[in-house]
């Protein structure tokens, strides 16, 4: 997987793409577009656009550094728009000697479920030019170029970069409190480097004892506080699998931190450990060092919650894309649906995160975690919250959602989305925010008046989940930013924007729904 941290060379980028003029691409290809502060122009030409709704279509087609446009001469209200992050992949059809009617032309896959085929004329190899320009833009950082979000020059009043700030909303939760502190330990990352810097732990814990706690869980994913109801205290604690392995090791220290996370709420009895796997696989994960708390976890139960892993969800979004791009058979639409699993998964997730929730609002603390931690358990401590807090189902506060429990706590957006690189059959890509957003919007669809936020929100947010325009969406983990931040120095800052800053300024009002205060939600 390419790294986003990739530094942009002008000379590098010149060398390798043929530049049109803004002016004399708009009055030859009479395209309405509005580029982008900082998008530029790499070529254009006539094409044939072959719509899947409505047959083959003449245009022209615009290429620059931040996206693929079409525009139909046959039908002027057809237009595409396409970022080059949502592309997934970009193929050749067919080949000089092809026969038959547009056989000969290019097949774009892209992230967000569609696919895109363009046919040309045969003679002249003129396919050539379009295909390697579309493939060298669209993956970037396989071809040593950079992310648009670091060469844009769009400016916002805010950036976005701070909108979440983690002391701030641990004082909103009423912490720190006689019972948790909040922690520097990991302020270099040298406890964990996917986790954030502030931590809140238990206060009867050392700094100490959290190093000795952190050998003992995958990727040092310690638990770590994420929320604390007001009324009764009961927190939802979030982590890794511990390092049980075959032989069924022991850490004392990992047995007594849980029981501090316990003995931390005065009505919970029973310490709960949701693991988000299946049973089979949280014992399989045995053979490779990981694992589940045991017997040996005193004042403890442990339930499995059956949410399938990464790549069970991918192969789940492929048969739902089949079966809905580019028409929908109606008389086989059920079956079909329920092939895919995909309404199956859905419902695991949100059960499990109404299980969360309801054994904290009945005042018992819980521990949530599955392999990493970063993946599953990221959905369920989310939608968990998102269920407990109206603070969280207010546009801010969604927002601060995202980027504390996906973003700060280290969910692999780089890797499971692949920006800019052309490996599409990498494994580590998966859909689990994808799924994450579906899940909200299930719930936005049951309880529309306690959200304060629409559908608008959810589609604008996924959007840019691939599109690169911002760099809200790009890195592995927060240390994995700040290293961009490092390297790049103040450029980031400069160039990259974050998500939010564009949805106050230009999509607020639209992505307002039923509840319009946040004391309403």
């Amino acid at each position: 997987m390419a790294s986003p941290v990739s530094g942009y060379n002008s000379s590098t980028l010149d060398s390798h793409i043929s530049t049109t003029t803004r002016d004399s691409l708009k009055m030859d290809f009479s395209l309405d577009v509005s580029l982008l502060p900082g998008e530029d122009t790499v070529t254009g030409l006539d094409i044939l656009y072959i719509c899947p709704f409505s047959g083959a279509l003449k245009g022209k087609i615009l290429l620059t550094n931040y996206r693929l446009y079409f525009k139909s001469s046959d039908d002027i209200t057809m237009t595409l728009d396409v970022p080059l992050g949502t592309v997934s992949r970009v193929e050749k059809m067919g080949g000089a000697s092809s026969r038959g009617e547009n056989s000969y032309g290019l097949d774009i896959t892209c992230k967000d479920m569609r696919n895109l085929r363009f046919a040309l004329k045969q003679e002249g190899h003129s396919r050539r030019g379009i295909f390697d320009l579309l493939f060298r833009h669209a993956f970037p950082l396989s071809h040593g170029l950079p992310l648009f979000a670091y060469v844009t020059q769009e400016k916002y009043a805010e950036s976005g970069w701070n909108i979440y700030k983690p002391v701030e909303e641990f004082r909103r939760q009423g912490l720190p409190n006689n019972k948790w502190r909040i922690a520097f330990i990991n302020k270099n990352y040298d406890l964990c480097d996917t986790y954030p810097t502030v931590l809140t732990v238990p206060c009867k814990c050392k700094d100490e004892d959290l190093r000795r706690v952190a050998s003992f869980r995958s990727r040092s994913r310690i638990p770590v506080l994420s929320w604390i109801h007001r009324e009764n205290q009961a927190v939802i604690v979030r982590c890794s699998q511990p390092l049980v392995g075959m032989s069924g090791k022991r850490n004392k220290d990992d047995e007594r931190y849980l029981e501090l996370i316990r003995e931390a709420n005065d009505t919970t009895k029973k310490l709960t450990i949701y693991d988000a796997r299946p049973s089979v696989n949280a014992v399989a994960n045995k053979a490779t060092g990981g694992g589940y708390e045991g017997d040996e976890y005193q004042n403890a139960e442990l339930i499995f919650l059956d949410i399938q892993n990464i790549h069970v969800m991918r192969e789940s979004l492929k048969k739902l894309k089949d079966i809905v791009y580019p028409t929908v058979e109606e008389s086989h639409w059920l079956s079909s649906l329920e092939s895919t699993h995909w309404l199956e998964h859905i419902k695991l997730v949100l059960s499990g995160a109404i299980q969360v929730a309801d054994k904290v609002s009945s005042g018992n603390s819980v521990v949530v975690h599955c392999s990493d931690g970063w993946d599953r358990t990221a959905q369920l401590t989310s939608l968990a919250m998102l269920m407990l807090d109206s603070h969280y189902r207010t546009l801010r506060g969604f927002e601060v959602l995202i980027e504390k429990e996906w973003i700060s706590f280290g969910h692999k957006f780089a890797s499971r989305i692949g920006h800019g690189d052309k490996n599409h059959a990498d494994q580590d890509r998966s859909p689990i925010f994808l799924q994450f957003i579906d899940c909200v919007w299930q719930m936005t669809k049951q309880f529309p008046t306690a959200f304060e936020f629409n559908e608008n929100l959810l589609l604008t947010i996924l959007d840019h989940l691939y599109s690169c325009r911002f760099g809200t969406f790009l890195f592995n983990c927060e240390s994995a930013r700040d290293q961009h931040v490092r390297v790049t120095s103040s450029v980031l800052h400069r160039a990259s924007l974050w998500v939010w800053s564009y949805l106050r300024l230009s999509r607020e009002e639209d992505c307002r729904g039923a509840c319009r205060m946040a004391g309403d939600c």
